[in-house]
């Protein structure tokens, strides 16, 4: 029996996602991500941040699409399950990495911070519609491949 691995996690980019293949030609791309979480000190009042970061890994077409649309400081929000992967090093000390397996991911909106006036607005939302667009046909063209149906799919893509 499996027990439950399943979780949510929305956050920025901090790096480019580090895209390869593997010598038999399978997709893979990872993804450094940085999750904000604001708490309020019981004892002075004050608001803190505390920043995790977290590397998300992609698999085959999610992979490449990843790799297309993912950018240093864009916002995703990641369904998936955590591994953890162990090795020993040459000195022989246990270690270990947990990372992110990702099975949905959610692109953010992006908003353009160049003020540049209605044009440059105009140009980054016909781009963005754009990337929208190309995102939901290579969903929904994974999807058909892995015999899902395109109403879920489509539904996971802002």
């Amino acid at each position: 029996m499996n027990n439950i691995n399943c979780l949510v996690v929305e956050g920025n980019i901090t790096r480019e996602p580090n895209f390869r293949t593997t010598p038999n030609g399978f997709p893979i791309c990872k993804i450094p991500i940085a999750v904000n979480h604001y708490y309020k000190k019981a004892a002075s009042g004050e608001y803190e941040n505390e920043v995790s970061y977290f590397d998300v890994e992609t698999f085959g077409k999610l992979a490449e699409i990843c790799a297309k649309f993912s950018q240093k400081g864009r916002g995703l929000s990641v369904v998936g399950r955590l591994k953890q992967n162990r090795w020993k090093t040459p000195e022989g000390k246990n270690t270990s990495r947990v990372t992110i397996i990702a099975e949905k991911i959610e692109f953010k909106q992006r908003f353009n911070k160049a003020e540049e006036g209605d044009e440059s607005e105009a140009a980054a939302a016909e781009t963005e519609s754009a990337a929208e667009e190309a995102t939901a046909k290579a969903l929904a063209d994974a999807a058909a491949e892995s015999g899902e149906s395109n109403d879920s799919v489509e539904e996971t893509v802002f």
